[in-house]
């Protein structure tokens, strides 16, 4: 039995679930909002208004943040395109109309493709280590997120276990009584240790002839199976003998009611006539 109170832990939790305010802190951040532009506020209502954008979500889904992703891969896209396009003719226009005009020799221009080189395979390797970066912290994400969501089930599951504990709790209690009860009610539970192997004693000695009983019984099974036998055939013969003698009855009726003589009236009236005879006879 725990020394904690269930419902002690119950308001524990639920003190925890408030102050610690999981979903809130899990929000995804506004990567589509300005920092330091003045017309943030502006930008922001308009930048909300797509349906794929993960902040205007209250539940993003991988699907919807997938497509947020690529939403803003392009708009990155097109905003380097816009930046070096931008910088190039700047620089173009102030070459042209500067005073004297910048003349760029056949040598410089291959200085500038090696520095041009140099630079982009340092951008290669730092793209490179940002993709390892982004592996690594999308793996660390998806775990993050499996975490959070075995943590929340846990939660749950920590939610309803007091209930839990309260209703075994109630349920041992319950048991334990009707233990007691019965126990109380039934003394041969509570006998000391010569009274228990006296009465041991006697219900194994009830047991052994109840086992001879039986043996007994099952000894006398087969003569008592043939017994039951004869008596069926037997049975059946007397059967058969009712039926005939039956038959022979309602026979003898039905021609005594339509007058006719079977012979066995005059028998008897021999039979009488002969023993009044012998009678008749002895008394002499």
């Amino acid at each position: 039995m725990s020394d904690t109170d269930p419902a002690e832990t119950l308001k524990q939790l639920q003190e925890l679930d408030e102050n610690s305010n999981l979903k809130s802190h899990l929000a995804i951040v506004r990567i589509s909002d300005p920092i330091f532009a003045p017309d943030a506020e502006a930008s922001s209502q308009a930048l909300s208004k797509r349906n794929s954008d993960a902040s205007t979500i209250d539940n993003p889904t991988p699907a919807s943040l997938e497509a947020d992703l690529t939403h803003y891969k392009e708009l990155f896209s097109k905003l380097r395109f816009s930046y070096v396009e931008q910088v190039t003719k700047e620089k173009f226009l102030r070459a042209i109309v500067g005073d004297p005009p910048l003349v760029v020799g056949h040598n410089e221009n291959v200085e500038l493709e090696t520095q041009l080189a140099e630079v982009k395979a340092e951008l290669k390797a730092r793209k490179e280590e940002v993709r390892t970066m982004i592996e690594e912290m999308e793996k660390t994400g998806r775990d993050l997120a499996a975490r959070y969501q075995n943590v929340e089930l846990q939660m749950t599951q920590l939610s309803t276990l007091p209930e839990s504990i309260e209703n075994f709790e109630s349920t041992v209690a319950a048991l334990r009584a009707k233990h007691e009860s019965d126990a109380d009610a039934s003394s041969s539970q509570n006998l000391p240790l010569p009274a228990t192997l006296s009465l041991i004693a006697e219900r194994e000695n009830e047991l052994a002839a109840l086992n001879r009983q039986l043996a007994a019984v099952q000894n006398a099974l087969p003569r008592k199976t043939r017994e039951a036998e004869g008596m069926e055939r037997e049975l059946g013969v007397l059967e058969r003998r009712k039926t005939e003698a039956v038959s022979q009855a309602r026979e003898a009726q039905r021609k005594k009611q339509e007058g006719e003589s079977d012979g066995l009236e005059e028998v008897g009236r021999w039979y009488r006539s002969a023993e009044g005879t012998l009678k008749h006879l002895v008394d002499a």
